[in-house]
């Protein structure tokens, strides 16, 4: 519990940009034991009564952490020469990008996501995504499967730009969606297209990618399956900490020949639109290292406010802030 809390704060004080945000941290902790009523912990097969109270306060004023919220349990069930830039129509590219878009360098369209592609990281800076019931109606289904589906560098960025499957290899990370393999399985095109590399980044494999991380994607579609629509933005992170001379650097290791970064942390931010046409957002930031089993993921919502100067993105942008009626597991007062 205690290296939790060290943790967490760590990402906090980080999102804040160092020294600033740890004295406003101390000076709006709270200890407030309201136990909010949110779509995010209304099922109970996904939330037990253990009480977890996340260190996350009112920072930023609009938008505001969960405090005392129920844990998530993680044993629930899941049903089961230059190339030219890629093409931004595609079927979907409206709905997906119907709430704005994140920022606009190095735009790719795939059939059911978009990406915005770092080429000096060789990774995604954000990847854009909508969700609805129909759409993972194919979860169990043998028509689409993810073993068919093979790793390949994007060919429509240039050579000197594109992270490779060499880079990954033996390297002591995982290649990580950000769009996540099991969100796209309406058909086996559409799940291919999540294992181009420009869609990857290099996660901490055992602890993180394949489980906090993983049991993250399956909240999402949790969410999906009770909600009208679900729009996830997900990308890196490379925040600064304080080291051991009182200043404060951003490091991270970069990993084969192409010298691809490895983020300290990872964003997720969703938007519901219920069945009665409301509007709900949660974000996320998870540290990319083993984090406990049972880690409770709510423990990791942060003010959205963090992200978006953290990342230089604005996220959804063409949602008024007053239009939620829960903001991180907090009923928005302002809606």
């Amino acid at each position: 519990m205690i290296m939790s809390r060290i943790r967490n704060i760590s990402i906090i004080a980080s999102l804040g940009v160092g020294a600033w945000i740890g004295r406003e941290y101390e000076k709006t902790r709270s200890n407030s034991n309201n136990t909010p009523n949110t779509p995010m912990n209304s099922s109970s097969n996904l939330i037990n009564n253990r009480q977890s109270e996340s260190i996350f306060t009112s920072i930023i004023p609009i938008v505001s952490a969960a405090r005392n919220v129920p844990a998530v349990p993680m044993d629930y069930s899941v049903t089961p020469s230059a190339p030219a830039p890629s093409k931004l129509p595609n079927k979907n590219l409206t709905e997906i990008t119907r709430f704005g878009f994140p920022g606009f360098d190095n735009i790719r369209s795939r059939d059911d996501y978009v990406i915005s592609y770092d080429r000096r990281n060789r990774i995604p800076r954000w990847v854009l995504e909508h969700l609805n019931p129909q759409k993972i109606q194919n979860q169990n289904s043998s028509v689409v499967d993810r073993e068919k589906s093979e790793f390949k560098e994007d060919q429509t960025i240039l050579p000197m730009f594109r992270s490779s499957n060499s880079d990954y290899r033996r390297s002591g990370y995982d290649r990580g969606h950000m769009a996540a393999a099991g969100n796209h399985r309406i058909n086996q095109h559409s799940c291919d297209e999540t294992f181009i590399l420009s869609n990857i980044a290099p996660q901490v494999g055992n602890g993180f990618n394949r489980h906090a991380w993983n049991d993250l994607e399956r909240y999402v579609r949790h969410l999906t399956r009770q909600n009208k629509n679900i729009y996830i933005c997900t990308g890196p992170l490379f925040l600064p900490r304080r080291e051991k001379d009182g200043k404060v650097y951003v490091k991270y290791e970069v990993i084969g020949q192409n010298n691809v970064a490895v983020p300290t942390h990872f964003f997720k931010v969703i938007v519901m639109e219920t069945n009665s046409g409301t509007y709900s957002i949660s974000s996320f930031v998870l540290p990319n290292e083993v984090l406990p089993e049972k880690v409770n993921l709510l423990n990791y919502l942060v003010p959205l406010d963090s992200i978006e100067r953290a990342a230089g993105l604005v996220f959804f942008d063409k949602l008024p802030k007053n239009i939620f009626t829960n903001i991180n597991g907090q009923r928005n007062n302002q809606s």
